[in-house]
């Protein structure tokens, strides 16, 4: 074509058509050199996979707390709403291109729309701050199971040396006065016995690491490493017990809520519809935000995960399968939180909203648990909750991490290949490393800190890049017809719509919102100093900021002149800076990377 020549600059092909040539010399196959690519054992393997990274904590706390805070019932519209037309469009887009390219979220780039490989790079940062913090999480979780292991679970009562004139066990009792000052058993369990947070001055002063989070967290990573140090043909078989046990434990617990008195009531609560929340904008921001974190388009994971899959796997039909179960299980999640919830309320002789307050990790470590002390045969509810918690919590640590390790080593074959024990040691070590500050006495400060900034409007800022290079640089047809090879039928045009406009629309209008709306950060009864916001936003811009660096990178130091390259660039953008060349169709199982990456 006539600007192929010109395309070398911004793409890193060789000027007069890169593949192109290759096409000459066999039209009938892309000249890629192919190594040896897993792929899953079953297809039941990958949806599971996908399920479980998809369904973690969040479902089981986020989506209750966020359903009843802004309608109940009501919130459901936009929340559907934004499902259909934002969050599953991007699901199926990163389902697709994961499987056509059959690469990480690194190298996929070069053959997308390399100025913007930028973007692969900073998914990895943002999965490296993930699991600086989520898997300290998982690490709580361990240590409440380990703890449950008792007659009389330990946040039952005010007994125990670590609790404070302060607490009080009020509940089923009518003759306990409850002032502001009054801390529940399981409340001071968590803050005194399991993070120790009274020794902490705050972020000033964090103090030591808690030697019995050490160890939880060293054997949460043990688990990790030995279900993906040997890529997916090990994890997809952990999966068939970390993704499905959770549903089991999530019945059971419904079933026992329902049984509770007062039950009714939390439902009531949960669903009561108040349909003059619709006309606020903070709602329809919460439900765009809910829906794209809880599906998790732009993590890399899917692109990682669907890079396995037999390239005329049907991608569509996993997308839709996939994304209905995790937003079925949120709902659900609401029936098994607010069940309890009412029964909390009708001990209590209090108004469900009363009892409703605490959100975030409170829910899952001092609300719930609290009742399920106060229930027949709590050690046993206590022990399948808490497990079903470390199950949610390992199936997105998996997906995380092999996010990183696919990208990075499909954009390092040359020293990596071979070597992914290696590779998933020293990362996991990393990882490990990097979790350090997160077990100190005032770790919970760290985790909240990284919690907001780690992975907040960065995630959305790079899902928005990508849904832009992929609909706008790379051409929604182009990439409709990449669809069409794998599956054999063309993306409806719903699918074009909300990939071309609808999707960004919705991802810039959280953005933005998110940036004008800041409330002050606080954990507890902390307020977070400025200093600590102003890290914050270094570790969110540390992140994003590798897409333009990598523009400038590339505009730079790929040969030719700067005017050449202002030349093609102003006369050429969008087509120079994709390079969109004519290209040979993949042959069945080659994407066209083929089973694997040449740089």
């Amino acid at each position: 074509m006539g600007f192929s020549a010109g395309c070398s600059r911004c793409c890193g092909f060789p000027a007069g058509g890169g593949e192109a040539q290759s096409q000459q010399k066999n039209p009938s196959l892309p000249q890629v050199t192919h190594h040896h690519r897993d792929k899953w054992s079953k297809k039941m393997d990958f949806l599971l996979s996908v399920i479980g990274f998809a369904v973690d904590l969040g479902n089981v706390w986020r989506f209750p707390y966020i359903c009843y805070q802004n309608g109940g019932g009501a919130f459901l519209i936009p929340y559907t709403l934004m499902a259909v037309f934002g969050g599953v469009p991007l699901f199926y887009m990163e389902l697709a291109l994961g499987q056509f390219h059959r690469t990480g979220a690194i190298p996929i780039w070069k053959r997308i729309c390399p100025i913007f490989k930028g973007i692969g790079f900073a998914i990895c940062i943002i999965g490296l701050y993930v699991s600086f913090y989520y898997n300290t999480i998982i690490a709580w979780a361990l240590y409440y199971f380990y703890s449950s292991f008792s007659g009389t679970l330990p946040w039952a009562s005010c007994d125990n040396p670590w609790n404070t004139p302060a607490c009080t066990n009020y509940f089923g009792r009518s003759n306990v006065t409850w002032t502001n000052f009054s801390r529940s058993p399981a409340e001071e369990f968590y803050m005194r016995k399991v993070l120790e947070i009274q020794k902490s001055g705050g972020l000033y002063d964090v103090g030591g690491v808690r030697w019995q989070l050490l160890l939880c967290l060293f054997l949460i990573f043990t688990i990790v490493y030995f279900s993906l140090w040997k890529g997916v043909k090990t994890s997809g078989k952990v999966v068939w017990v970390t993704a499905t046990l959770p549903y089991v434990v999530l019945l059971v617990l419904l079933v026992r809520g329902a049984t509770l008195p007062g039950a009714w009531r939390g439902v009531i609560f949960y669903l009561r519809p108040d349909w003059g929340k619709l006309l606020s904008t903070a709602v329809w921001v919460d439900a765009a935000a809910q829906i794209f974190f809880s599906l998790g388009p732009g993590f890399g994971v899917l692109l990682a995960l669907a890079s396995y899959n037999h390239f005329h796997n049907n991608c569509y039909r996993d997308a839709l399968i996939t994304s209905t179960v995790n937003c079925l299980t949120s709902f659900l999640s609401g029936f098994v939180i607010f069940t309890v919830l009412g029964y909390m309320a009708e001990m209590r002789d209090v108004e469900v909203e009363d009892v409703a307050r605490d959100k975030g990790p409170s829910l899952l470590f001092i609300t719930y648990p609290e009742a399920i002390a106060n229930m027949v045969g709590s050690t046993f509810f206590a022990i399948i909750f808490f497990l079903m918690m470390i199950m949610l919590g390992l199936d997105s640590t998996f997906g995380g991490l092999e996010a990183v390790i696919t990208a990075v080593m499909d954009e390092y074959p040359q020293v990596l290949a071979g070597r992914r024990e290696l590779f998933v040691l020293g990362l996991i070590t990393v990882c490990f490393l990097g979790s350090l500050s997160t077990l100190t006495y005032g770790g919970a400060y760290v985790v909240k800190l990284l919690e907001e900034f780690g992975a907040g409007c960065s995630i959305l800022a790079v899902v928005l890049l990508e849904t832009i290079a992929v609909s706008w640089f790379y051409g929604i047809q182009r990439f409709s017809h990449d669809v069409k090879a794998m599956l054999g039928f063309t993306p409806g045009m719903f699918w074009k719509v909300c990939w071309v406009a609808v999707s960004p629309a919705l991802l810039a209008f959280i953005v933005i919102s998110s940036l004008l709306d800041q409330p002050p950060l606080m954990l507890f009864d902390y307020q977070y100093p400025e200093w600590s916001i102003s890290v914050g936003y270094l570790i969110e811009a540390s992140s994003f900021i590798c897409i333009p660096f990598y523009m400038v990178y590339k505009l730079v130091w790929t040969p030719g002149s700067l005017k050449q390259v202002r030349s093609r660039v102003g006369h050429l953008l969008p087509t120079a800076v994709c390079c969109r060349l004519t290209r040979p169709r993949p042959h069945s199982e080659q994407g066209l990377g083929g089973d694997g990456f040449r740089k």
